[in-house]
């Protein structure tokens, strides 16, 4: 099986084409697992699988790709914002994509990209993100009371820290999000963010589960973001993540609607536009490719 690494701003992914319907697609949690560990597989956070046509299914002539993710505990989420991007740059590198762009269909629906500039091993795109869902209902999230939409809102998380409450923004990128912001230039150091994101990710409040954000506002333009992914846990960064954590700055009035998000591994532009949409701008890299062998051969060596 032929596989292609791509990372963007340290989040990475096999991008994999499925070669018959379901032969990838249906292997299960532990097979894609296996495939993601870092120690005795490949190494990712997730894998995309650009998915084959069943005999007689019809083409939508909108999509130029369908792709389904699987994230590195097996379980399959809706959509990836960097991990789309990375299907966007092998289809680009790999497969020798030249339209002006690609129109990527994801488990949160049709996802546009745009590539600016490319390289031999990098694509720049500019992605047409969706539009965020900002009730309690599109999110999901369920807290006490009524609300239109979930801006600094407490949150009790048992036994941890004083007064056992933090305040949260959520919203959905087509997959939960909450974001929760710090203050001060030592605040990813001194918050064991790594531990509240674990309690969140799984908090009842969230019944599909959260991905979680911790954001540090630097300026009206600029946030800096740490990432906790469901299914995965820390990741460099998030293209779906740094969107969520852009807009919890926006709608709790810290930034405008454009901002540049520093991850660890790199910077992604996000945009709230006036139509509703949000565009997200950022690279996809290949970084090596290879052959994983067949489950029997494993089962083999086992």
């Amino acid at each position: 099986m032929r596989f292609y690494k791509f990372q963007a701003c340290g989040n990475d992914f096999l991008v994999i084409r499925e070669s018959v319907p379901g032969w990838l697609t249906e292997r299960g949690p532990a097979f894609f697992e296996r495939l993601c560990d870092r120690h005795f597989g490949v190494g990712a956070d997730g894998v995309e699988v650009l998915v084959a046509k069943r005999p007689g299914e019809e083409v939508d002539p909108g999509v130029d790709a369908s792709i389904r993710l699987f994230n590195a505990d097996g379980g399959e989420t809706p959509i990836s914002g960097n991990g789309t991007r990375c299907v966007g740059a092998y289809l680009t590198l790999v497969e020798g994509w030249r339209g002006s762009s690609i129109r990527i269909a994801t488990k949160a629906g049709l996802r546009e990209l745009r590539p600016v500039s490319q390289t031999k091993r990098a694509v720049l795109f500019e992605t047409m993100m969706g539009r965020p869902g900002l009730t309690p209902e599109e999110i999901p999230v369920r807290l006490p009371q009524r609300l239109d939409r979930v801006i600094d809102q407490p949150l009790r998380v048992e036994g941890w820290g004083e007064g056992e409450t933090v305040r949260v923004t959520s919203v959905s990128m087509g997959n939960p999000h909450c974001t929760l912001f710090l203050e001060g230039d030592d605040a990813f150091a001194r918050v064991d963010w790594r531990g509240l994101g674990a309690r969140l990710e799984r908090h009842e409040a969230f019944p599909d589960r959260t991905n979680v954000e911790f954001v540090r506002v630097l300026d009206r333009g600029k946030i800096e973001v740490r990432f906790w992914e469901r299914g995965c846990g820390e990741t460099l960064s998030s293209g779906t993540g740094a969107c969520a954590a852009a807009l919890a700055s926006m709608l709790t009035g810290q930034t405008e609607h454009e901002v540049t998000v520093q991850t660890v591994a790199g910077e992604l532009r996000v945009e709230w536009r006036a139509d509703g949409t949000v565009w997200q701008t950022g690279e996809a890299r290949l970084v090596f490719s290879g052959e994983w062998p067949p489950e029997e051969q494993l089962d083999q060596e086992d």
